[in-house]
């Protein structure tokens, strides 16, 4: 398979489910008056959010806002002082057996790739459901490649990370996190780290499995991403949620001085 065949997508989602109903919302991540501090540095301040299911929220926001920290907590990938999270009405284990079969639930794509670098592709996205949900080899391999054709990679799946680009890793990533079936996907910066000519095959992915119902939490600096798949836009500064709404209600009619500061300056180059 070339690589302009490698980006066509099947016809099949890679998720079930629909958009959120706005007359039934079912929270899926609950934070409750959370607060973190690094030392001195008060880095999340009485953060509160709800998100729903089939729900797509974007956090934005300028460097040192606390969304990338705010968005590892929901994970456990950061520790919090006080307050309280909830992963579909569960509240957040502190640690053990419990945390790792919640962890199970959220999927999470970072500003690195994080591959390991000794394994095939093909054993980066099955290793978690074969060691995790102790799911048969041959039903892993089956459900990676199924995944990897769907983010465009499927060729790819004897190579090792190394061979691969930027953004065909960070592709893998997302299948990856795919491949545990999880329940909410975290994306923290991820087309940070990428060429920018890598950045759309990656954000069509995103936008492609916003569309078909993924409860998704997503960290970006790309705005046109932002207005396209979000269902609502949160505005982080000075770790603070300063504002929320829908994607034209903020890129429009930002009503804090510090979001209309914020856009005045990305929306200009």
């Amino acid at each position: 398979m070339n690589e302009t065949n490698e980006t066509q997508k099947a016809s099949a989602p890679i998720v079930s489910g629909g958009r959120a109903d706005p007359a039934n919302p079912r929270p899926l991540v609950e934070l409750a008056h959370v607060d973190k501090h690094y030392g001195r540095l008060h880095v999340l301040k009485d953060i509160n959010l709800q998100v729903c299911q089939g729900e797509v929220l974007v956090v934005v926001g300028p460097s040192g806002s606390g969304k990338s920290t705010m968005c590892r907590t929901i994970n456990r990938l950061e520790s919090i002082d006080s307050g309280v999270i909830r992963i579909d009405g569960e509240l957040l284990p502190q640690e053990g057996k419990d945390l790792a079969r919640l962890r199970a639930e959220v999927g999470m794509v970072f500003q690195s790739f994080n591959l390991f670098a000794n394994k095939t592709i093909l054993d980066n996205v099955t290793l978690a459901p074969i060691k995790v949900r102790h799911m048969p080899r041959k039903d892993a391999e089956d459900l990676a490649m199924d995944l990897l054709a769907r983010v465009g990679v499927e060729s790819q799946a004897q190579k090792m990370p190394s061979q691969l680009s930027g953004g065909q890793q960070q592709r893998v990533a997302i299948a990856r996190a795919l491949a545990m079936k999880p329940k909410i996907m975290l994306f923290d910066e991820p087309t940070s780290a990428l060429d920018p000519e890598m950045v759309n095959e990656v954000l069509d992915v995103m936008v492609e499995l916003a569309q078909e119902g993924m409860t998704m939490i997503c960290v970006t600096h790309e705005m046109g991403f932002a207005r396209k798949a979000a269902d609502r836009i949160v505005f982080m500064a000075d770790g603070q949620i300063l504002e929320e709404g829908r994607p034209d209600e903020f890129f429009d009619h930002p009503k804090s001085g510090r979001a209309k500061e914020f856009l005045s300056k990305i929306l200009t180059h």
